[in-house]
């Protein structure tokens, strides 16, 4: 399991999802002020690469890149006497903690050493080269719990921590994935369960709720995978302004087929599946895939005639005409944008959030002129005083005729 201090006479160095050396309990480099120090640095690079060392040439070259120095061999000399001093001022035993052999720069084998980067790389060599299956499995959940978040993230604009860093991100993924294809096969979805949710704790944004989804639908916990799901996607959206991805739509369609119920009378059923609760004047707002559902079936609908479909876009633009993207006002105006499109279209259309800034409505059985007229109220509810945040409209036929850009005085910053 993950680094636990639990030893006497042992340098513990945490460098995933942040840096630290302890002795004893005793902090004695980084923490939550971690200094990025040539000492650092000199510290970082040495343990890091204790294995094979690290040439002299290198090691100047990372500890003072590009800088004019009269004298770097001076330089370097200077700064592992400095580290020496220090290491030994703060307790540990007395050794030669930085050994040179052969123009090779290497850290001391006299004191006892554990390092969590290292340690997770070497269980996951050893569950890439186990037969066993039971062993194998346990060593990619052993190795998983290791990772505890990106390599060194505070130095992630030096160069070689930043390879070292998707190098061993891209281990974690492979070892979460070959760990989940094993759990899989076994049915095992307890253990599933659990290690897609240690998975996105370490790594959001990086779609690991899926394999928690799988397992809990798996399981028969369809209400828990559904909330999950749900939660999910709100994040996605309040962080990055992301859609759902293609593999969380499959475990929502998975998790659609899998639910079954008891036998019910029609009219039982007819009043389970009405929304009359939702006495909302306005639009029909639901989740992106929900939408995608309602509007495939309107294509479908529209294919026997008589009704005319129209899909618009409402995206929040600055004063230039640009797209607001980031920034401290976007979730107010979004939520504001989202009020007024909801309030502005009719109780039998149907919309959703399809990003960060932006809004789909699905407006059934109107014309191209009512969504000029949809889109005035739009603005009326959103516009407010002077303000030089507006909204851009794209207006398409679900028939696919080439979009139009509305740009009536609606849309202009009212003076």
């Amino acid at each position: 399991m993950r680094m636990t201090e639990t030893k006497q006479n042992v340098l513990y160095v945490r460098m995933l999802g942040g840096f630290s050396i302890r002795w004893n309990g005793k902090l004695i480099a980084g923490g939550s002020k971690a200094s990025e120090s040539q000492l650092t640095s000199l510290l970082q690079i040495l343990i890091h690469s204790r294995a094979h060392g690290v040439t002299r040439d290198r090691l100047e070259e990372l500890l003072f890149e590009d800088r004019d120095m009269a004298n770097v061999h001076h330089a370097l000399q200077s700064v592992i006497y400095n580290t020496k001093k220090k290491l030994q001022k703060a307790g540990l035993p007395p050794a030669n903690y930085i050994e040179q052999r052969k123009g090779v720069f290497f850290w001391t084998e006299d004191i006892p050493l554990v390092e969590d980067a290292s340690e997770f790389e070497r269980l996951c060599r050893e569950a890439e080269a186990e037969e066993d299956p039971e062993t194998k499995i346990a060593l990619y959940q052993e190795a998983a719990h290791w990772y505890t978040g990106e390599f060194l993230p505070n130095q992630t604009a030096v160069i070689w921590v930043a390879q070292e860093a998707r190098r061993l991100k891209e281990m974690f993924c492979a070892c979460v994935e070959h760990g989940a294809a094993m759990l899989r096969k076994n049915q095992d979805y307890f253990q599933l369960e659990e290690l897609g949710m240690l998975a996105s704790k370490i790594d959001p944004l990086a779609d690991w709720e899926t394999l928690t989804m799988e397992a809990m639908v798996s399981l028969g916990r369809y209400d828990e995978a559904r909330r999950l799901y749900d939660d999910t996607v709100q994040f996605y959206f309040n962080e990055q302004g992301l859609r759902p991805s293609r593999k969380m739509l499959e475990q929502l369609e998975r998790l659609g087929a899998g639910m079954q119920h008891q036998h019910e009378a029609l009219d039982v059923i007819q009043a389970e599946l009405s929304g009359k609760s939702d006495d909302f004047p306005g639009g029909y707002l639901v989740s992106y895939p929900i939408f995608v559902g309602i509007y495939r079936m309107v294509e479908r609908m529209l294919e026997r005639g008589g009704q005319s479909v129209y899909l618009m876009l409402c995206t929040v633009i600055d004063g230039k005409g640009n797209p607001l993207r980031d920034g401290p006002m976007l979730e107010e105006l979004t939520k504001r944008m989202g009020d007024s499109v909801r309030r502005s279209i009719r109780r039998g259309d149907a919309m959703c959030q399809y990003g960060k800034g932006q809004y789909l409505a699905l407006l059934v059985n109107t014309t191209r002129e009512n969504c000029s007229v949809v889109q005035n109220r739009i603005n009326d509810r959103f516009i407010v005083g002077r303000q030089r945040t507006k909204i851009q409209y794209y207006i398409n036929s679900v028939f696919w005729v080439p979009p139009l850009e509305l740009t009536d005085p609606g849309m202009r910053r009212t003076e």
